[in-house]
């Protein structure tokens, strides 16, 4: 493996760069790749979307956006419908909400736009499962990736995670840089929220059985203090970005985030797999680090749903 495979670690307490220093007129490339697998669980509560340009669906645009994409992934609990509907729902609710026309701030309307939507899709679902006898009591983690031009807007809630594998020239090596927060119920804040709100946490979960502090549905755990507001970071893609790579716990109950990175490096330059004809070798390179780390977090013993989302960075 080349120096270049190297993973630049980020110590506890370090904050990348997410902002970056870098503008350019030029807007780079989105392309999605997928896959997912059921693991030892019964059924496969993950759902995903892939939207590399929905620029049309978002019109009338300001004038400073020129292109519009969407990405994420649902990590599903007691049940498919949560994790479901928000697949369906969550990306039509945006696009309805997005900024229409110009704008005195993209970054803010947009992040507005965000928290709107998922408090939106939040109850709809949530009005939907009470409605049911008995009540539904799936819900569902949340990462989903909002890319306006080269600005990435990651919003998420509970332990899905978005990650950014960016080269660093000084060190001549690939960071793996957190796009996402966590969220569980041993976290001081999340914690402090729970127990105000008139819950508790015990072993580690919200009244011993939730293992996330925020998501879209869990209903009988909202009056607990489990919220549907997500976490809203933002990200300035630069000429160094490779590609994002979303996944569910699932994953990252076997893998670091570096480990994850480093073995999509090392399938990316595997001159051993072949391109089917009719398709780009990028995408067949792309489509097979998906597979094979899907598989391998499977092998090393995952017994949840995985699901492994590589967003390609074109420039």
């Amino acid at each position: 493996m080349t120096a270049g495979h190297d993973i630049l670690s980020l110590r506890a307490g370090m904050e990348p760069d997410l902002q970056g220093s870098f503008s350019s007129s030029v807007i780079f490339g989105l392309k999605g790749y997928v896959a997912e697998r059921k693991g030892e669980r019964e059924e496969m509560q993950d759902a995903h979307v892939i939207l590399n340009d929905i620029t049309e669906e978002c019109r009338p645009l300001s004038s400073l956006i020129t292109r519009v994409s969407y990405f994420a992934v649902f990590d599903g609990h007691g049940g498919i419908r949560a994790s479901k509907f928000a697949a369906q729902n969550l990306h039509q609710n945006l696009i309805r909400k997005f900024p229409k026309g110009d704008v005195i701030s993209v970054e803010k309307t947009v992040k507005r736009c965000l928290l709107d939507t998922f408090k939106h899709t939040d109850e709809e679902f949530l009005k939907q499962a009470s409605s049911q006898k008995p009540a539904w009591k799936d819900g569902s983690t949340a990462t989903c990736v909002l890319a306006v031009d080269n600005t990435l807007y990651i919003a998420n809630l509970g332990d899905s995670r978005a990650i950014l594998c960016r080269y660093n020239e000084e060190s001549q090596k690939h960071a793996a840089l957190s796009l996402s927060k966590e969220h569980n119920p041993t976290q001081y804040e999340e914690r402090m929220r729970i127990q105000k709100a008139g819950g508790n946490v015990r072993d580690g979960r919200v009244l011993g059985v939730l293992e996330v502090s925020r998501s879209i549905g869990d209903g009988q755990y909202k009056r607990c203090g489990v919220t549907s507001v997500p976490d809203i970071r933002r990200c300035q893609l630069t000429p160094n970005d490779r590609f994002i790579l979303l996944a569910c716990d699932g994953l990252f109950k076997v893998f670091t985030p570096e480990e994850a990175v480093n073995f999509i490096l090392s399938c990316l330059e595997d001159e051993k797999i072949q391109s089917r004809e009719g398709k780009p070798a990028v995408d067949t390179r792309y489509e097979a680090a998906c597979n094979r780390l899907a598989n391998k977090a499977v092998q090393r013993g995952s017994a949840d749903n995985v699901t492994v989302m590589l967003v390609r960075i074109g420039h």
